[in-house]
């Protein structure tokens, strides 16, 4: 089914130091809606506000810092098809070359042939299309955003939005890795604290002996080393929201000061009897099953009730498989600096072997292997073995499209070179390529004859 993606030609053309761009018209002419940015910083905000599948990059004459600026840019949007235009002496450097070899979906030399340039950018569209399109609910930049289209994602952030406005505590559940945490800063954002603190504390992070002062403070001399008043990290929340996240690991005595203050909203620093206002909503969190803790009596019946007021559930990964994919892509662009320039992506049997892995660690799982695979893969896209999954069958009816596809692009090549008496400059004409274009495609596909330039 053709959609609206494919569709639309919108070109983003990046020009530096390059005052001629009257072929752009032509390129306008030939159907493209082109946006120009005179510079990187420009082009960065054009990316930001609208999608774009095919970026022409003509940086005229540049300096190795220049290309050392580029090759970060075009390493940060590689979801783009990116087509060059250069200056014939530019190729000479190696910088440059570089450049070309490890960003460009293919380039053309100055005076650029519109009617060429035109047809290669046609190219760079289609092969753009074929890819799956992703988007998420939220900017990539924000790395505190739930991700995920799923019916369990969509029905969380409307638990969510409904959690946020009252001021009552508020315990989340969910697996480990699930994103808890995420849940409670989506509330803290939405709520009528969003512009006071929001603090995190993992219970189970903080050593027994120092938790007491670190949740409550403590005054001067209160303890050996305490040789001034301290303050508290719900202290620090106040006007805001503090999350205690693993709330099922703090200690008895610990959950008798914590009951205290979410019924009178005062705490007490260690060493001192003197009570303290607090105005800061609880919203704590746990993996593990807080009425099985209550049965074994290692956690307050009566603190378990203050807490889970609100109940709010994450669901676990598993739960929400239409969010792999999705989620991937979001850690592949959200880690950018860490891949290597080739690496375009993920493969198609990698989104199958991410959408059929159970995923028992979660989404920090889906990071920690999405991350390594970007580090460790030596190709232009991640593989299943690349992230340490099995590889597991496609689909067929992806099988059959990919097939037929591969069958109709060999026969064209073959008939063209055929007509073209085996000279792959001619052949190349004849189906609107570039010469380079041609013979990657011809290594693709294993045609290899005594051939002509």
């Amino acid at each position: 089914m053709t959609t609206a993606r494919e569709h639309e030609r919108r070109l983003l053309l990046v020009r530096m130091q390059y005052s001629d761009c009257a072929w752009a018209q032509g390129l306008a002419d030939a159907g493209w809606k082109v946006h120009v940015a005179g510079d990187l910083t420009v082009a960065r905000r054009l990316l930001h506000e609208q999608p774009f599948l095919v970026g022409l990059l003509v940086p005229g004459r540049i300096s190795d810092n220049d290309c050392t600026e580029l090759d970060a840019f075009l390493r940060r949007h590689n979801a783009l098809e990116w087509v060059g235009g250069f200056e014939p002496e530019l190729l000479g450097a190696a910088r440059c070359r570089a450049l070309i070899v490890d960003h460009l979906f293919d380039h053309h030399t100055t005076p650029i042939d519109v009617r060429r340039l035109a047809m290669t950018l046609g190219h760079a569209h289609g092969h753009a299309v074929l890819r799956p399109a992703v988007h998420a609910l939220a900017s990539p930049r924000d790395e505190a955003a739930i991700i995920g289209n799923s019916e369990a994602v969509k029905e969380l952030l409307r638990r969510i939005t409904r959690v946020a406005r009252v001021d009552a505590p508020v315990l989340v559940c969910g697996e480990s890795g699930s994103g808890k945490e995420l849940a409670a800063q989506a509330i803290h954002r939405q709520s009528a604290r969003a512009s006071g603190p929001f603090v995190p504390v993992n219970c189970g992070a903080i050593q027994a002996s120092l938790i007491q002062s670190e949740l409550f403070g403590h005054t001067k001399g209160a303890f050996t080393g305490a040789d001034k008043d301290g303050r508290g990290l719900i202290e620090a929340a106040n006007g805001g929201t503090i999350f205690l996240d693993e709330i099922g690991d703090l200690a008895l005595d610990l959950q008798i000061n914590l009951l205290r203050f979410l019924q009178e909203k005062t705490i007490n620093r260690v060493g001192s009897t003197k009570s303290i206002h607090v105005d800061a909503r609880v919203i704590a969190a746990t993996h593990v099953d807080l009425d099985k803790a209550v049965a074994a009596g290692t956690f307050r019946e009566d603190l378990f009730y203050r807490l889970n007021v609100v109940p709010l559930r994450v669901p676990a990964l598993r739960e929400r498989p239409a969010d792999v994919e999705l989620l991937a892509q979001h850690f592949f662009d959200r880690f950018a600096t860490e891949r290597g320039a080739q690496l375009k992506g993920f493969s198609r049997r990698a989104v199958v072997a991410l959408t059929a892995h159970t995923w028992p660690g979660n989404v920090r799982e889906l990071i920690n292997r999405v991350r390594r695979a970007m580090v460790m893969t030596e190709g232009r896209l991640i593989g299943p073995t690349d992230l340490g999954l099995e590889e597991r069958d496609e689909p067929r009816a992806w099988d059959a499209l990919e097939e037929a596809r591969t069958r109709a692009e060999r026969g064209a090549i073959s008939v063209s070179l055929q007509q073209a008496g085996k000279n792959v400059t001619e052949a190349a004409k004849q189906l609107g390529v570039s010469r380079m274009t041609l013979y990657r495609l011809m290594a693709k596909h294993g045609i290899g004859h005594e051939l002509r330039g």
